[in-house]
């Protein structure tokens, strides 16, 4: 893929993690601080599960700043630990639900929707910090050695 394209869909993801992110931490923020008395309005909400979300939200933030600065290695490493972080935390909800623990139902589609999006976004923040570390050596014909690159 040339290098327009993947330009082009760095700064798509960017944008898209930029709106993502600033949504959930609206959003989480507002469930944690009871601003707006979003408490009441979300009703039996899950104490970690919202701290997933505010925490996950801060990754996906910081990760379109990464991808904003063409940094290849960072975005992947940020939405990686969002996914798994998520996974860990749809794992601890279905042993708070199995439990006996009070939810909304939502919480469930809601962790089942977010999960795998992020999984989506790591892969694609991954292979754009792949298809240019590629594209790099391949145009210099060597290999970096910055610390970014080390295995």
């Amino acid at each position: 893929m040339n290098a327009r394209k993947r330009s082009i869909i760095r700064y798509a993801l960017a944008a898209i993690l930029l709106a993502f992110g600033a949504l959930t931490l609206f959003l989480s923020g507002s469930v944690i601080l009871d601003l707006f008395d979003m408490r009441a309005k979300e009703g039996n909400y899950v104490d970690f599960v919202v701290w997933a979300n505010f925490i996950a939200s801060l990754a996906y933030l910081l990760a379109a700043l990464g991808l904003l600065r063409r940094k290849t290695i960072g975005p992947g490493r940020l939405l990686l630990f969002a996914t798994v972080m998520l996974i860990v935390t749809a794992v601890g909800l279905a042993f708070h639900i199995s439990g006996g623990g009070i939810h909304e139902q939502h919480t469930i589609g809601a962790l089942a929707f977010r999960t795998p999006l992020t999984a989506v976004f790591f892969l694609v923040a991954y292979w754009l910090g792949k298809s240019r570390n590629d594209h790099m050596m391949a145009a210099t014909g060597t290999i970096s050695n910055s610390r970014e690159h080390r295995p």
